[in-house]
């Protein structure tokens, strides 16, 4: 049985995972990525700047699966969390038996544990949502709010 591990990002993954955000964006994003804004997340995760990147593949092949985790306060506290930025699966390894998502939301708790911050995670999403949020209860337990959306709906950024 095929064996996968996460592995942190390291700045020779940026390309990679610069093609997989914008594939992201394409997919659920609602409105027009700034190549700039991501760059500057993922470039610091990959450097270990206020959080990391965490990758489902092999050192030098193409990330099949990427978690970016950043840390920051919340907007009323000076509290540090980990924010759970995105989790991408590249479409042809979604439903494989091995469960790529399930295995970054273990890596997150994982980071979580390990420095002793919360971890903030979520589904903001019009596609495939209720398997996202089953996914997420699963793995978190209840979820604690939820997403609204006026005006626009995710997926609806097509890119140049």
């Amino acid at each position: 049985m095929e064996q996968i591990e996460i592995r942190v990002g390291t700045p020779e993954d940026v390309d990679d995972i610069m093609a997989l955000a914008l594939s992201a964006c394409k997919e659920n994003g609602f409105n027009n990525p700034s190549t700039r804004k991501l760059l500057e997340n993922i470039y610091a995760g990959c450097t270990l700047q206020q959080g990391l990147v965490g990758i489902c593949g092999k050192k030098g092949e193409p990330a099949e699966a990427v978690i970016l985790l950043r840390i920051g306060q919340m907007w009323y506290s000076d509290d540090y969390v980990i924010e759970e930025k995105a989790i991408f699966v590249r479409p042809e390894f979604r439903g494989a038996k091995l469960g790529r998502a399930r295995m970054l939301c273990d890596f997150a708790k994982k980071v979580s544990d390990t420095i002793g911050l919360p971890l903030v995670i979520g589904v903001l999403s019009n596609h495939r949502t209720k398997g996202k949020i089953k996914l997420y209860e699963r793995q978190f337990g209840e979820q604690s709010g939820a997403f609204f959306l006026y005006g626009a709906t995710t997926g609806s950024y097509k890119g140049h």
